[in-house]
């Protein structure tokens, strides 16, 4: 088989910051996904390849290492090399993160979507291969794997700038999880409903966390510097926000406004429940002081590996004040509620060689470029955008709910599954609400997401 059949279609961009191997191992990946590329079939020597796409053997030959090496193609003695099982039945059985970001529903636009595309798989199957190695456990851990929790505590350390020990770090099995285990702490230590302060817009499934709780939930206004500290209400027993990259908005809280809550949360009681939404996804300047750091007496830090590594692995952590920390545990004991461990243990393993430090450096890079590519098109479309240089959404403001329902159904008629500010508001039809569609562009592939911009763009255009 020599030259590449037209149902292949592997476009390189060569003015792309991405390398041209691996959009090249991209593609070849989407090809086999699709179908036009099937298991047993022969792919086109790495030579072939080279010359039919006016590139180097070497940009070939480590498009071909690389999905050797995760199980996608395997040379055959004397006869080439071909597309294997492996991989994609894996996928496909739910084994594994998922390649394909595009379901049949259109492509996801919508933010909190991790960026697998980056993920080395060799490296995750090894993760998962040392994990699968480790003495099953004859007790159960409640704070969590104590590997895992020294791999978090570095994490944090030489990423947010926390000085947290692995005693410090509770397990969770995410932010969400971690989040409502503090909320029943509140609870008990109230003897009733908690009142808890929470950012508007702000972050939806925190909020029907509360709400299902039973939780008297607030709503603070939030600017273009994030949560609005002099209106939050006094005699609350939490504020919940996302000082990091507010989320939707995507304002990061200035240091007087860190300072000036922490002195409101020392001198009324009130606890701060500090989600680090998209905390480790900075492409401008360095992240400013964690509030855990600035007070680690008042705050509870939440974090998870569902966005910068996969939902799969359902682990997260938690660095509160000891006494909750101990609240928490006791809860688990008594319960024998607790995250599960497995993923714990493919975290551990994935810092323990370097993967988890060189997979951070690969996101940032990748997610830095994809985001001047939407930012591109979006004001190509003629309009702006609402963010800071962080994490893997904007918003682009619209200027009334009529507007941003439209767009957003005008994106799903066009294959593109996009969200708006409404869903994000306690209520929406406030006076002073604001009103966009979200853009994400972590989940998809790289093909899928400008083919998506392009259709994004036609939409947003006047």
């Amino acid at each position: 088989m020599r030259g590449v059949p037209p149902e292949l279609a592997l476009p390189l961009d060569r003015a792309a910051a991405t390398p041209l191997a691996v959009q090249l191992a991209e593609g070849l990946r989407a090809a086999v996904g699709r179908g036009a590329l099937r298991v047993g079939e022969r792919v086109p020597s790495t030579r072939a390849l080279a010359d039919e796409l006016g590139v180097s053997r070497t940009v070939t030959a480590a498009a071909y290492d690389q999905l050797v090496a995760e199980g996608w193609l395997g040379p055959r003695r004397g006869a080439g090399t071909y597309v294997l099982a492996t991989a994609y039945v894996s996928e496909l059985r739910g084994y594994g993160p998922e390649v394909r970001s595009h379901t049949t529903n259109g492509v996801d636009l919508r933010p909190g979507a991790p960026c697998v595309a980056v993920l080395d798989r060799a490296a995750w199957r090894r993760a998962w291969r040392r994990a699968g190695d480790v003495e099953p456990t004859r007790r159960p851990e409640p704070a969590g794997v104590p590997a895992y929790r020294d791999a978090v505590a570095r994490l944090l350390l030489h990423h947010r700038g926390l000085a947290a020990t692995p005693d410090d770090v509770l397990a969770t099995a995410g932010t969400t999880d971690g989040f409502a285990e503090v909320v029943a702490v509140l609870r008990t230590r109230a003897g009733r409903a908690p009142r808890v302060a929470v950012e508007e817009p702000g972050y939806g499934r925190a909020t029907a966390l509360l709400l299902d709780a039973g939780a008297d939930v607030v709503g603070v206004p939030v600017d273009d510097e994030g949560l609005r500290v002099e209106d939050v209400p006094s005699g609350v027993d939490a504020v919940y926000l996302t000082p990091a990259h507010q989320y939707p908005l995507g304002a990061r809280l200035p240091l007087a406004r860190r300072a000036a809550l922490v002195a409101r949360a020392r001198d009324e009681g009130t606890l701060l429940v500090e989600d680090d939404y998209d905390g480790e996804l900075r492409y401008d300047v360095a992240p400013l002081p964690l509030l855990a750091g600035l007070a680690p007496d008042v705050t509870v830090h939440l974090g998870t590996t569902s966005k910068i590594l996969s939902p799969t692995l359902g682990a997260g952590w938690m660095v509160a004040p000891p006494p909750l920390r101990e609240e928490v545990l006791a809860r688990r004991r008594a319960t024998s509620v607790r995250p599960g461990p497995a993923g714990q243990q493919v975290v551990a393993a994935l810092h323990a060689d370097g993967a988890l430090a060189r997979h951070l450096a690969r996101l940032r890079r990748e997610l830095a470029a994809r985001r001047a590519r939407v930012v591109d098109a979006v004001t190509a479309a003629g309009h702006a955008v609402r963010g800071d240089r962080a994490g893997a959404h904007v918003v682009v403001p619209l200027p009334d709910r009529a507007t941003e329902e439209a767009v957003v159904d005008a994106a799903a008629r066009a294959g593109l599954l996009t969200s708006g500010l409404a869903e994000n508001h306690l209520d929406p039809g406030a006076p002073g609400a604001a009103h966009g569609v979200l853009v994400g562009w972590a989940g998809p592939d790289a093909a899928d997401l400008d083919g998506a911009l392009t259709r994004l763009g036609r939409i947003l255009a006047p």
